[in-house]
């Protein structure tokens, strides 16, 4: 299963991408036990602000896209998990326009 968290928006425009293989990961566990507590039907894109990050999550058949006032929580755990573990071995993300 691939976890993909997508960063767009923000003043610069500028988006951003970060993916996981969880399959090729000792701790798949405990990915799939953190991706179980996110709230995936919780947001609408309306909800985006001008200038400010939306970020989009993909994993398996479940996507979110979500706006950064309501990125906390799980959701922020997720991030900064897959920055850290993404499989580009510690490249910076991809930058796309």
């Amino acid at each position: 299963m691939r976890v993909t968290v997508t960063r767009s928006g923000g003043f610069g425009g500028l988006t951003l991408e970060w993916t996981v293989q969880l399959s090729d990961r000792p701790d798949e566990e405990q990915w799939r036990e953190l991706l179980d507590r996110l709230p995936w039907d919780r947001f609408d894109v309306e909800e985006a602000e001008p200038d400010r990050f939306v970020y989009r999550v993909r994993c398996a058949d479940r996507e979110a896209t979500i706006p950064e006032r309501k990125f906390t929580g799980a959701w922020r755990e997720l991030l900064d998990r897959i920055r850290e573990s993404d499989d580009d071995s510690g490249h910076r993300p991809q930058r796309r326009n």
